[in-house]
């Protein structure tokens, strides 16, 4: 498929829309560093060398986050979060408040005795963010596969230790759209050790030359934050370019749940599925009514949604359909598929999952699509913010907002009728 060719629009009437909200969500979002080890292009993120929160500083937001949010697990971020020099008494702090921590890294910094010690400390998993927009020391390439021999060490070397989740965060834009296929083949011969993949589609608000931007009623330059990068390409891809490419490499992948947009009630911003498969075949998908049956258990008998298994139920493949094979259509064909496959009876099944993160969309109108109910919610200053906005507010204390530049901006609807008239500027 051509990046630039058109693909159906996934109908999210289909899929089951997950629970979670501002204050009742399966993960929040801690940035502990603005130091990064690493220069990716397009990255909104300031880097500042040694600028580490302290643990008192972390506590606050802890505490901030307990009385506004019911959360499952927290993604330990930075800039490089593996940089702060202490990090072990990070992981601690977040298992002292009942939650999972997960380290979001780019793995440059984790040694076989730092991955020790995290272990030791209490970290539930780890999500390995690489991919073409990095220029990385331990991997030369300019191809996605070409780092999957990177990706691979890493999900070993986690495995080796045992008892922790392994997934890989990747960006993807309509430069690297034609790749994806490649990285799930190789993602789907490795279940056993690669429990996510996450697609991310590229986003950076201040690419568009259609609008201008202001913050407290002055003009600004969202160059200044947002830096222009060659490597995303001219179009913004969604939900549906994505999943159309998975499938090139595994037709029967199907989504299962979602989130919604702020304001495009029917864009996919969070599209989530979780794969039954063995090292050698896919039997199928998770159904909407399966997933909305762990949601809705998890969610009654321990009080928060669910984010991520463990590697023991992720492991738990074949009594998924043993027991719950008859939750949905997609899990009875995932059953009718294990059951006629005998040389798959007594071996291991595992559940996989493969993401897709659609960020930020500006309307033609000049408003802003966010993650609605959004995962990767942060604190800042005692307040929630979205974390991929969160430069926004640090440089000019309010969220930019966007003008058409277009002496009257027209957005029409079913009938041609005008929705939003805006004067020039």
């Amino acid at each position: 498929m051509n990046p630039t060719t058109q693909v159906p629009a996934l109908d999210p009437q289909k899929y089951y829309r997950m629970p979670w909200s501002l204050s009742d969500n399966g993960i929040f979002w801690l940035e502990i560093t603005s130091q990064c080890n690493l220069t990716c292009a397009g990255c909104y993120h300031e880097n500042i060398r040694n600028a580490h929160k302290s643990l008192a500083e972390i506590q606050k937001e802890f505490d901030v986050i307990k009385r506004l949010r019911n959360v499952d697990a927290v993604s330990i971020a930075g800039g490089e979060p593996l940089l702060h020099p202490r990090i072990l008494d990070i992981v601690r702090l977040v298992r002292s408040y009942g939650w999972k921590p997960i380290m979001n890294t780019n793995g440059l910094a984790l040694t076989p005795e730092l991955l020790k010690g995290l272990k030791e400390a209490g970290i539930f998993g780890f999500t390995f963010h690489i991919d073409t927009t990095q220029q990385r020391r331990d991997s030369h390439a300019d191809t996605e596969q070409g780092h999957t021999a990177l990706r691979q060490k890493l999900a070993e070397a986690v495995a080796g230790e045992g008892g922790m989740v392994c997934g890989f965060n990747q960006t993807v834009s309509e430069q690297t759209l034609d790749q994806i296929p490649d990285i799930v083949r190789w993602a789907e011969k490795r279940p056993d050790i690669i429990h996510t993949m996450v697609f991310i589609l590229f986003r950076t608000p201040g690419m568009s030359a259609n609008y201008d931007f202001f913050a407290n009623g002055k003009k600004v330059d969202l160059y200044e934050t947002y830096i222009k990068s060659t490597w995303g390409g001219e179009r913004n891809l969604k939900a549906a370019d994505c999943v159309a490419k998975i499938r090139e490499a595994d037709p029967l992948y199907e989504p299962a749940g979602y989130l919604n947009g702020t304001i495009e009630a029917d864009d996919m911003k969070w599209t989530l599925a979780t794969r039954i498969a063995n090292k050698r075949k896919t039997f199928g998908y998770t159904s909407p009514q399966f997933m909305e049956f762990v949601q809705n258990w998890h969610h009654r008998h321990l009080k928060r949604w669910l984010s991520y298994a463990s590697p023991a139920l992720l492991r738990a493949g074949r009594s998924t359909l043993l027991f719950l094979g008859w939750r949905g259509a997609a899990m009875r064909k995932a059953l009718w598929r294990f059951l006629t496959s005998p040389t798959a009876w007594f071996g291991r099944v595992y559940l996989q999952n493969f993401a897709i993160i659609q960020p930020v969309d500006l309307l033609a109108d000049g408003r802003m699509s966010m993650c609605d109910g959004c995962p990767d919610i942060t604190v800042h200053e005692g307040q929630l913010y979205w974390s991929c906005r969160l430069e926004e507010i640090k440089k000019y204390g309010t969220f930019v907002t966007a003008v058409p530049k277009n002496a009257v901006q027209m957005a029409t609807a079913k009938g041609g009728k005008v929705l939003v008239r805006t004067n020039k500027n």
